[in-house]
């Protein structure tokens, strides 16, 4: 790899940590910078797409699918890329932040494919990047193996899950890192590092760089992701197509654009994956103005309504007619220990597979190893000895936009509890980001930020408008930051309180609460060193 172009080398604004040095190699660090270099402005340049997109639909502009693509979609001939190693049969896959014991539990889990999450699962402490990224270099090099405290042995066994890594979103930075003097993008931090590191070392495993997806909000979103990728691969000397990504369909707008996304993607591709809340979340950031959109308490707008419907039969339709997987969303839910709370976890979280893999989904998500066994049964009754159901083209459905946006046919105003649940998991989620904790148990469910977004955003459009007043919605929250102190006495009560009234209560809703509150309270530059 030849770095003589560059001009400016990336700096590290923090102070050097057990072992950093083996992630930040002189050779690591111009590789991120010549990712930097490259795509820095492009990102902008998305970014400012998704502004002007909003700006348009604020003004009145219909969300439909684009007419400068429809050749795009017409055109019957063009395939994705074949699934690459490890990728064929994805029935089951679990998800969590990329810390050690997880990365053992998850690799051990019995599952298809370990997705380790530097997003929404984890709290961008600069600990928590680094140390998923010195994570996965050892799980990936077999010396995870360690010992708790307590006695407790967590080794790799056998047979292991494919790791696939979501990295941050573009809208995110990484305040730790700079290059040419601005921080560098998070996205391009976590798929740098890692990539660098483990490419070559999955490769001679047998497998492959392979990547989630997040916050695409659009085709020139994915052909920014490819175009990384090609050039990742060129520089390393890694064989063009080699990298294999899934693109997580959470925005609304990325909805409208799912052939699209595969198209740009199609050397690359490994399919798209339905995310519920962050999907929700979009639906509200981009339609909150209007009162057609007014969705009740999250709970009751489940994945049958129709147009939660319409985009899960979209997603595996366009899947499957070019040969891409479809993985269906989150199972949450974190088996208890009470014998009957037990059974009805597990309940419902097969009734919600058993839709998925009627529906045509190829594999979907669990939160907890715990739930892969009842996952995996559900998909095998469909499935059998067959890694997927790519034959299933579902060319019976018809998915309109007005279907995509039929949300009237649910909407309504919350209820008091419901209002008071919003309140009470954003404060505790809250608490324990700033914390550093990114997955978080809340009853009985691993919670991760899209459940803040979705809690917070929900308040928000009830007070714009007016189904629920100011007064009742400051009564509650002093009521729950109340409860939860006394609880845990410990707890940044004040921190939460500005957070929640800086994302949930301002007249102009914040696209994001992680990327002030990453600012403001997770940054900590300590030492400049190159």
């Amino acid at each position: 790899m030849s770095i003589s172009a560059l001009t400016h080398r990336v700096r590290v604004l923090a102070a050097p940590g057990d072992r950093h040095d083996e992630i930040f190699t002189p050779a690591a660090l111009d590789f991120v910078g010549r990712l930097a270099a490259a795509f820095g402005e492009r990102r902008q340049e998305v970014l400012k797409e998704r502004r002007r997109q909003a700006i348009r639909i604020a003004a009145g502009a219909a969300l439909d699918f684009p007419i400068a693509t429809s050749a795009v979609r017409q055109d019957r001939a063009w395939r994705v890329a074949p699934p690459a190693p490890g990728l064929a049969d994805r029935r089951v896959e679990v998800t969590g932040p990329p810390d050690r014991r997880m990365a053992v539990n998850a690799l051990n889990s019995g599952a298809q494919v370990w997705m380790a999450d530097f997003e929404d699962a984890t709290a961008p402490t600069w600990d928590n990047v680094i140390g998923g990224q010195l994570t996965l270099l050892d799980a990936i090099s077999r010396r995870i193996d360690f010992s708790t405290a307590e006695g407790r042995e967590y080794r790799l066994g056998d047979r292991l899950a494919t790791v696939m890594v979501r990295p941050r979103g573009w809208h995110l930075v990484e305040e730790h890192l700079e290059f040419d003097g601005r921080s560098v993008p998070a996205s391009l931090v976590d798929f740098g590092l890692y990539f660098f590191h483990c490419a070559q070392r999955q490769i001679n495993a047998g497998y492959g760089p392979y990547f989630y997806l997040p916050k695409l909000e659009n085709r020139y979103e994915a052909r920014l992701w490819n175009d990384v990728f090609v050039l990742a691969q060129e520089l390393l000397g890694i064989p063009r197509g080699t990298v294999r990504a899934t693109v997580l369909i959470e925005t609304i707008t990325a909805a409208f654009e799912m052939e699209e996304i595969l198209y740009e993607l199609r050397e690359h591709s490994a399919g798209l994956n339905a995310g519920r809340w962050d999907y929700l979340f979009s639906l509200i950031k981009t339609f909150g103005h209007r009162t057609d959109f007014l969705l009740p308490d999250r709970a009751k707008v489940t994945m049958t309504a129709p147009f939660m419907r319409a985009y899960t039969e979209l997603l595996v339709r366009t899947c499957h007619r070019r040969g891409a997987h479809a993985i269906g969303g989150m199972a949450a839910q974190v088996p208890g220990r009470e014998p009957a709370a037990h059974e009805a976890a597990l309940a419902k979280v097969r009734l919600d597979k058993e839709r998925e893999a009627e529906d045509g989904f190829d594999g979907s998500w669990v939160a907890h190893p715990g739930l892969v066994p009842v996952c995996r049964e559900v998909f095998d009754a469909v499935l059998g000895d067959r890694p997927h159901q790519l034959d299933r083209t579902r060319d019976d459905l018809e998915v309109t936009a007005a279907g995509l946006l039929s949300v009237r046919r649910v909407s309504g105003p919350p209820t008091p509890e419901g209002v008071r649940t919003n309140i009470a998991v954003a404060l505790r989620y809250f608490d324990a980001w700033l914390r550093g904790q990114g997955a978080v148990t809340l009853d009985g469910l691993m919670e991760d930020a899209a459940t803040a977004e979705i809690a917070r955003v929900q308040i928000w459009q009830w007070l714009r408008h007016r189904v629920v007043d100011r007064e009742t919605v400051e009564r509650l929250l002093d009521d729950e930051l109340a409860a939860f102190g006394a609880q845990y006495p410990w707890a940044a009560l004040d921190e939460v309180r500005e957070l929640f009234e800086r994302t949930a209560l301002a007249s102009e809703l914040p696209l994001f609460f992680t990327p002030d509150a990453y600012s403001r309270h997770l940054v900590r530059h300590a030492e400049v060193r190159s």
